[in-house]
């Protein structure tokens, strides 16, 4: 008696409706992403269609704007993996591939004061489109864990699974204030008692950074005055302003502003990116390493 063996077949993503999932989710919408890949929405709604039916999952919810199920998050990953080989795989032929995009997250200091001139260098000498997704620096993995991005400057060194993670140096803040807001709110120095009660600045509900500070001072820093100030050189000229006192990054000192303690509070940054073995990402790996380390503070 002959036995007959059943083979599963291997599952296969096609390039192009992975394509069409990373499309969707940065887009926000079917409508977008149809204009993005050059189709009509209802061939993006096929392509979607079809893929959720071979794989049996959801890979977007249908919100505004439309999101990544985990799932679909899985799916964006690779199609940002597709995209980095394809043109990896084209230079190496010596064809002229098609333009690939890589988003990158990057934390607001860092795009405020170091990151931007080496980018600008890597795009003028690649057929890149770069979309730089700003969030705080404890945030900013995360990005890369869903797939938003390829890359990250981010505070966590524990690497993202699939990511490789280089220590870049240390970002160095003092806590800052006008002469005037310190004659007012600290007279006697930034003792605990006065920090409790005087108005500080931070980046938005998620920055922890002065908050931290406060903590390792025996404040409580859920009950102190603050403001808001979601952008780097708007929430310098906000101290400068006497707004409040805010732990200012090294290089964006001002004129003017005085340093309220005299030791800095570190922040160390590493790059993680997608781990694929990338012509293109080593580059680019070289380039940020190599600015980092004329920026910031060695570790």
């Amino acid at each position: 008696m002959k036995l007959h063996f059943m083979y599963a077949r291997p599952m296969r993503i096609a390039p192009e409706l992975a394509e069409t999932v990373a499309a969707v989710v940065d887009a926000g919408s079917l409508e977008y992403a149809a204009i993005d890949l050059g189709i009509s929405p209802s061939a993006v709604s096929q392509r979607l269609r079809a893929l959720e039916s071979e794989l049996g999952r959801v890979l977007v919810v249908r919100s505004r704007p439309v999101r990544a199920t985990a799932a679909g998050e899985a799916v964006v990953r690779l199609a940002r993996q597709y995209a980095i080989l394809q043109h990896d795989a084209a230079r190496e032929l010596g064809l002229e591939g098609a333009r690939v995009r890589l988003p990158l997250a990057v934390n607001a200091d860092s795009l405020a004061t170091w990151i931007l001139e080496p980018l600008a260098r890597f795009a003028a000498d690649h057929p890149v489109d770069v979309e730089l997704l700003r969030d705080d620096q404890d945030a900013t993995a995360g990005m890369l864990a869903s797939g938003t991005a390829i890359g990250a400057v981010t505070s966590q060194d524990e690497p993202v699974a699939g990511c490789t993670v280089v220590p870049l140096g240390v970002m160095r803040y003092f806590a800052c204030a006008t002469p005037a807001y310190v004659s007012r709110w600290l007279p006697d120095g930034a003792t605990a008692a006065a920090l409790a009660e005087a108005p500080v600045l931070e980046f938005d509900r998620r920055d922890e950074l002065q908050g931290r500070w406060l903590a390792a001072r025996g404040v409580d820093h859920t009950r102190t005055p603050r403001h808001y100030i979601p952008g780097s050189q708007d929430f310098v000229s906000a101290v400068a302003a006497g707004m409040g006192w805010g732990l200012v990054p090294e290089q964006m000192a001002r004129p003017g502003l005085v340093r309220i303690r005299k030791e800095a509070a570190v922040v160390p940054l590493y790059w993680q990116r997608r781990h694929l073995r990338s012509p293109l990402l080593e580059q680019l790996d070289a380039v940020l390493v190599a600015a980092a380390g004329d920026a910031l503070t060695a570790a």
